[in-house]
């Protein structure tokens, strides 16, 4: 790297959390921030009231003798503590962990040992999952938040109490921008978890073009209700941009379905909501079987990601005047990697050519970069040549922690390998086909699991669709496809196998139909197919 001749002559400031807090409270303190409570009640108040308590948790942190980089856990729902919990711990100098409370008890207590957690914040509705871990860790202090209002059982501290203490008297811990403010763990559906470790400096970007038109396009205009977890890749990011741009924010709690959901989305004028596609597959059936009964936001515009969402989703929505928009990341990518945004012209494109871009997973977000990665080097932006997606910027991950670096997860030049498998077109559009360990590998020729769920639940009697691999005797392995039929309405194997010819090659349709009342799902709400490749490894294919 050459030295230039000419030094910047730019202030040295760093990247920081708590200039977000700080500009919450000082320029946006009358915006709103509304939670939906265990008992359904709302609790509201104000970003004046936030960026106080916020602080106040700063401050008895630092009093508690937390150091910087100290590991402060949280085992909380989406809620307004949970959103102090979001920019107190880092203004302390302290690294937020927030705990996915799906995961297996066994699985939290690896994770909290392996990060070193000094301090855990949780629910007291969580209580009961806590005494599942308890005796396999060691908090030093364990605070509850009492959302039910009921007394929190001895030996733990109130959390109210517990920020009622600090005095108003607190002067932000000063922290180099490169130093950790968040962690969170993958979800470990292949080996143990491994933890990510995120920046002051990486989430402030990664905020600021989030909040960009060409990101997810927030301001301080909309209301932003995260379903994804605040638990699961920091939802998304939502709550550090709503916050920097002083939307309001409304929290759904612990009640994720879709009647409370759109019961929020219509009291509160909900414009920008995120969730993985099985929450909106769901939100589409409630409404189709209510028609009038909710009044949303015209144009509400849905975020979708965790894995692709069928092109009927989006056709589905836009007759009722919402719009779905879809973007791809990981917990490893912070998460945003790809946002899928139409470019102007083609909007005067024919609509079925629209939606066929809009499905995509997009353009990489600014200072993304991505590339696609085959047996033998750099795949093509072609549209149609497959390869391993690959990325690297200032917000993705270069290790994870406490782990040593692995060619299995990250290249020689310094990429991460995210294991996802896709196609670029020459416009930069990116489509997932798979994840490299759900690829279908029969006779020698790869089948895209995902490319035959989406198009199974555009059959108008499937509310959902699983396609697995199964061993074969000749083939090595054969699709299966697990379905859930909507209800009232029925489908056999064969118009289902008939409804996919129109778009598969005859090799590549499911040689055998399972039909299912629900399908298991991981923490994050996916398909947790390596279940379903347990349940069916002795498949009988005669059985058919």
């Amino acid at each position: 790297m050459q030295k230039s001749s000419i030094p910047s002559t730019m202030m040295q400031v760093p990247l920081s959390l708590n200039h977000f807090l700080e500009r919450a409270g000082v320029y946006h303190g009358k915006s709103e921030i509304v939670s939906r409570l265990p008992d359904k009640s709302l609790h509201r108040y104000t970003y004046a009231d936030f960026h106080r308590r916020a602080k106040a948790l700063a401050e008895v942190l630092v009093k508690a003798g937390v150091q910087p980089g100290d590991r402060v856990a949280t085992l909380m729902w989406n809620h307004y503590a949970h959103l102090e919990c979001y920019f107190g711990i880092p203004a302390a100098g302290a690294v937020m962990h927030n705990l996915n409370l799906r995961l297996f008890p066994h699985d939290i207590a690896f994770i909290v040992n392996h990060a070193k957690d000094r301090f855990l914040l949780v629910d007291d509705v969580l209580l009961p999952l806590l005494a599942q871990f308890a005796k396999d860790v060691n908090f030093e202090r364990i605070i509850v938040v009492p959302l039910t209002g009921q007394p929190v059982p001895a030996p733990y501290e109130d959390y109210e109490k517990f920020i009622g203490a600090a005095t108003g008297d607190f002067q932000y811990v000063e922290l180099d921008e490169n130093a950790p403010s968040g962690m969170c763990y993958t979800s470990g559906t292949t080996g143990n978890p491994k933890g990510v470790v995120y920046s002051h400096r990486s989430t402030v970007l990664h905020s600021l073009v989030a909040a960009l038109p060409g990101g997810l396009n927030i301001s301080g205009a909309d209301t932003v209700l995260p379903v994804v977890p605040m638990f699961h890749a920091n939802a998304w990011g939502l709550p550090y941009v709503a916050t920097f741009m002083g939307a309001k924010q409304v929290f759904p709690g612990p009640h994720l379905d879709s009647e409370s959901l759109l019961d929020l989305y219509q009291r509160e004028r909900v414009t920008i909501t995120g969730g993985v596609p099985t929450i909106w597959l769901s939100l589409l059936q409630t409404l189709r079987s209510n028609p009038g009964k909710y009044d949303l936001v015209p144009g509400m515009r849905m975020l979708v990601g965790g894995s692709a969402a069928p092109e009927s989703l989006f056709r589905g929505f836009d007759e009722l005047g919402l719009v779905v928009g879809t973007a791809w990341g990981m917990t490893e990518t912070s998460p945003l990697g790809t946002v899928s945004t139409l470019k102007p012209w083609m909007l005067a494109l024919p609509k079925d050519q629209q939606y066929a871009y809009r499905v995509k997973q997009g353009m990489a977000a600014p200072l993304v970069e991505i590339r696609l990665m085959g047996d033998h080097g750099e795949v093509p932006w072609d549209g149609k040549s497959v390869g391993e997606i690959q990325v690297r910027g200032p917000w993705i991950t270069g290790s994870y922690h406490e782990t040593p670096v692995s060619e299995a997860n990250f290249t020689a030049d310094g990429w991460l390998r995210t294991g996802d498998v896709g196609t670029i077109d020459p416009e930069g559009f990116l489509q997932l086909t798979d994840r490299t360990k759900d690829l279908i590998k029969s006779g020698g020729e790869w089948i895209s699991s995902v490319d035959l769920e989406n198009n199974l639940m555009g059959h108008p009697a499937v509310l959902e669709a699983a396609v697995i691999a199964v061993p074969h005797p000749r083939w090595a392995e054969r699709p299966l496809a697990v379905v859930v039929l909507r209800p009232g309405m029925s489908a056999t194997a064969e118009e289902l196998r008939e409804h996919l010819a129109k778009t598969f090659a005859k090799w590549q349709l499911p040689d055998a139909f399972v039909f299912v009342n629900e399908i298991p799902r991981t923490s994050t709400g996916k398909f947790l197919k390596t279940k379903l490749r347990e349940m069916y490894k002795d498949w009988k294919w005669e059985q058919e």
